[in-house]
């Protein structure tokens, strides 16, 4: 159980590190269209993540209190979105395809302010994947093996993205390919780190786990809906983003169901 924990939450940092390694395969920077769909993607694995692999679970480990049994999932869902406020307020970062910086006054080099705004995403994604492996290896909740690493791998598949989205503009930047991937592979380090930290607590965790589950399930929705959703729909008009969300959805959606 410990080996497939530890493969489990390395899974999604793979995801992030194998997008970087884009920059060795394509020349030039990634084309915009391209970037949407994939924008569109991961925001459409990280709301089906949200919904099927923590809010359901959040409210059926809630059961026994009965018509009551949405308060941890609601409790939990809107501190998680006021955590991702508040650290939005907090860290400076930078946005892909803006020069103004958010959070606060900062000098900082451009790549540390776009790695930033990654670590934002990857904030509650790691935490995601840390609960399910809590509630895994405690044996509450009802979590099967199959259920975490459809999480793992669902994350994983929109990490990927992630990874070419910071690499490639960096390199087109100026950089070197082997900088710009280490900088790419680094953002999503903090995902397996803030997973094993969660584990670590797992066993003070266990009374609190249906809040947990819908606080990580309120975070990623604040990414996908403040950040996500505006950069898919970015530029001229078109449906790519819409038509890739509903890919990402449906395919977490699958494996979600399918494996747990």
């Amino acid at each position: 159980m410990l080996h497939r924990t530890v493969w489990g939450l390395l899974i999604p940092f793979w995801g992030t590190s194998l997008g970087a390694g884009c920059v060795f395969l394509l020349k030039k920077d990634m084309n915009q269209l391209v970037r949407r769909g994939l924008t569109g993607f991961a925001a459409g694995v990280m709301t089906a993540a949200s919904i099927w692999s923590l809010l359901i679970p959040a409210m059926d480990q809630s059961e026994r209190m009965g018509r009551w049994a949405f308060v941890p999932a609601a409790v939990g869902f809107w501190i998680g979105i006021l955590f991702l406020l508040l650290l939005d307020h907090i860290i400076p970062h930078l946005h892909m395809d803006t020069d103004k910086a958010e959070g606060p006054r900062a000098y900082l080099p451009r790549p540390v302010m776009l790695v930033l705004a990654v670590i934002l995403h990857n904030i509650p994604e790691g935490m995601a994947v840390g609960v399910v492996y809590a509630g895994l290896l405690t044996g509450e909740g009802g979590i099967t093996t199959a259920g975490a690493l459809a999480l793992s791998l669902g994350i994983a598949i929109q990490n990927f993205p992630e990874g070419a989205i910071i690499s490639m503009p960096l390199h087109s930047e100026g950089m070197g390919k082997g900088r710009a991937f280490l900088w790419g592979a680094l953002s999503g380090a903090v995902e397996p780190l803030g997973a094993l930290c969660t584990i670590l607590l797992a066993e003070l965790m266990v009374p609190a786990l249906p809040y947990l589950l819908s606080f990580a399930a309120g975070a990623m929705i604040y990414v996908v809906v403040e950040e996500l959703i505006p950069e898919m729909s970015s530029g001229s008009h078109w449906n790519l983003g819409t038509l890739c969300f509903s890919v990402g959805f449906t395919v977490m959606m699958i494996l979600d169901v399918a494996l747990g």
